[in-house]
């Protein structure tokens, strides 16, 4: 067997990232989960990575913002929560509150000035647009944006220009002594709300089975701001997460966790399009749920992992069955009829052995879109104007901007389709290469160029040690007319396979090239750019391009 099929049979499934194979062992469940001696932080570090060594979390991160502790000192600079009481503050809030009102200079007085030019009627949607700038600016003393333009939050578009005047206001009122002042209060915080999110870190990762990525560019972030109050901010923008807590006082773990759940949870739709296409007709009457919250009706990934997600909480909640019961009922009533199949399914997820990551497809095809159909055709959704109302300070404000990151377009509306595609998927993972193009042959019968159906093809001559077949296949797919340009995954693996194939092929330079190729695709699988990133890596000695 060659060097290409070698790899082939070893990492099939992995690589095209469909359906599971068992992993070797187990972990436990988290009820029987203790969590691990933590390593300390640095001292006078405001940051505090999550060191756990059972379930660790990748690019988990406990704090403090230079550029968020700046634009609040600009924000309360300026007037913002003036005239508010701060009886419930605590002192340090008061005390610089105190002080920067009565800040003087040319710098202070054009923060001011563009306060009033962009002020808003609602505190509250006032706050968010500084939220948004803080998470997404770059150190001092310029806080630059860190995203492109065209990727920020409308909120911080609407702020062009303050990088400018609160670089030079950072810089009169000398806010970075300011800032190493108020250290020894924000590591305390920070100390404190370590040990809680860990905790949280700790047995939802245990729970979904899920390890480390080294090299994920995915970040989950708690900053920590006292300047902001009891109000709890949640922020998703592009592959980066990050909540934004007063401080260690009041942790809401529920949201700390919701939050978390999401940043493992929500690739998995995206990652399974074709999967979840099967139960949009679930969706197509949850839409009509008043209390639904407007940016998941026309979001089918979006909203099938806000689904996900309230199904795992339930699963690690202490609740007693009867506020399990109740509570799905409520979510029945919002639209978020996914929660109860989904939970019931969580039961063969805990029964199995792989990752949630791998065991996703498995579990969404147990759910009887039919019958759903039926069962949610018959909920008597709830009024909008019954929906209860939160206390204001300790309310969830939640933002989600949209990924930059493509959704396949190339997925037929058919059900019959879908179900071949998944059929021949499950028989790649079963190493059954004429059952397999069996399926996909019937998807090409009906629609010539369905790229998912090609690249099934493509596996199917990997797995028959046809190399020739294969090129041609993947090559149909990565160039000309009939090139995958509308389905990310396919495109950034075609790109994978071939190179793999040059390079057993000992045509260094061709792999090279597929490589690069395949990094360059845009929202290309994650796995799928490691692969590529550790292929090219590995032409960093020399070798011949070409085998005598």
């Amino acid at each position: 067997m060659t060097k290409v099929f070698q790899w082939i049979a070893l990492g099939i499934f992995w690589a095209a990232a469909m359906l599971p194979s068992p992993v070797t062992a187990q972990i436990p469940p988290p009820a029987q989960a203790q969590p691990p001696a933590q390593a300390p932080a640095p001292p006078n570090n405001p940051r505090a990575r999550l060191g756990l060594r059972e379930a660790p979390a990748s690019n988990v991160t406990v704090d403090g913002s230079e550029a968020m502790f700046t634009t609040m000192c600009g924000l309360l600079a300026a007037g913002f929560e003036a005239d508010v009481s701060s009886e419930h503050w605590t002192p340090m809030r008061a005390e610089l509150r105190e002080r920067l009102q009565r800040q003087q200079g040319p710098a202070v007085d054009a923060v001011r000035e563009f306060y009033k030019k962009h002020q808003l009627a609602d505190a509250g949607a006032m706050l968010s647009q500084y939220i948004w700038f803080g998470l997404v600016s770059g150190p001092a003393p310029k806080f630059t944006p860190t995203l492109r333009r065209d990727e920020l939050p409308p909120e911080v578009i609407t702020l062009e220009g303050f990088s400018e005047i609160l670089s030079a206001y950072y810089v009169e009122q000398h806010i970075g002594r300011l800032w190493v002042q108020v250290q020894p209060v924000y590591n305390h915080e920070i100390d404190q709300i370590h040990d809680a999110v860990s905790q949280i870190v700790f047995v939802t990762t245990n729970y979904l089975r899920e390890l480390a990525r080294p090299g994920d560019p995915r970040t989950f972030t708690i900053i920590v701001e006292p300047l902001v109050g009891r109000i709890t901010n949640v922020r998703n923008f592009q592959d980066h997460y990050a909540i934004v807590l007063s401080g260690s006082a009041d942790v809401p773990v529920d949201v700390v966790r919701h939050a978390f759940l999401h940043f493992l949870l929500d690739p998995l739709p995206l990652q399974y399009p074709h999967v979840i296409a099967a139960k949009r007709p679930i969706f197509d009457v949850a839409v009509r749920a008043p209390r639904l919250t407007p940016d998941l009706r026309d979001d089918l990934p979006s909203y099938f992992a806000e689904c996900l997600v309230r199904a795992v909480e339930l699963k690690l909640k202490r609740m007693s069955p009867g506020e399990r019961e109740a509570t799905i009922d409520r979510d029945d009533a919002d639209g978020y009829v996914l929660v109860r199949p989904l939970f019931k399914s969580l039961a063969s997820f805990e029964g199995a052995e792989p990752s949630m990551r791998l065991y996703f497809p498995d579990m969404v095809r147990t759910i009887d879109a039919n019958a759903e159909v039926k069962r949610v055709q018959a909920v008597k959704f709830a009024s909008a104007d019954s929906a209860p109302k939160q206390e204001e300070t300790a309310a969830e404000q939640v933002a989600r901007l949209r990924k930059a990151t493509p959704h396949p377009t190339t997925i037929p509306n058919d059900s019959d389709a879908i179900a071949d595609l998944t059929e021949g998927e499950r028989r790649i993972a079963e190493k059954n290469p004429r059952a397999a193009e069996t399926s996909f042959q019937r998807v090409l019968a009906k629609y010539p160029d369905q790229p998912r159906a090609w690249y099934g093809i493509g596996l199917v001559a990997l797995l028959d040690r046809d190399a020739i077949r294969a090129k041609e296949v993947f090559g149909r797919l990565t160039v000309g007319e009939h090139a995958a340009t509308g389905d990310p995954m396919v495109l950034t693996w075609s790109h994978i396979y071939l190179a793999r194939i040059y390079d057993d092929e000992g045509q260094a330079e061709q792999a090279k090239t597929e490589y690069q190729a395949a990094l360059a695709v845009n929202g290309g699988p994650e796995q799928a750019k490691q692969a590529a990133q550790k292929g090219l890596a590995a032409f960093g000695s020399d070798k011949p391009s070409e085998r005598p």
